[in-house]
């Protein structure tokens, strides 16, 4: 006996999130200041800020922040 084929429907489209570029700018004093940017990837690839470190999700270059960097800021 032939087994029975079931047909599956279409998937439902997920949205996916934009990216908030904007987030990564800010004034002060009438001065745009930009959050750091991959020294490998160049401008317009922003790092990402963790609890120790800062990390590009492109090229996965890291750094890390010393406690008493942040301390002296």
């Amino acid at each position: 006996m032939p087994k029975k084929i079931i047909k599956k429907g279409k998937k439902p489209h997920k949205n996916k999130l934009t990216s908030k570029k904007w987030e990564k700018y800010s004034i002060e004093d009438s001065k745009i200041t930009r959050q750091k940017i991959c020294p490998r990837c160049g401008p317009g690839i922003f790092l990402a800020k963790s609890k120790d470190r800062l990390h590009c999700g492109k090229c996965h270059y890291t750094e890390f922040i010393n406690k008493k960097q942040e301390e002296n800021k």
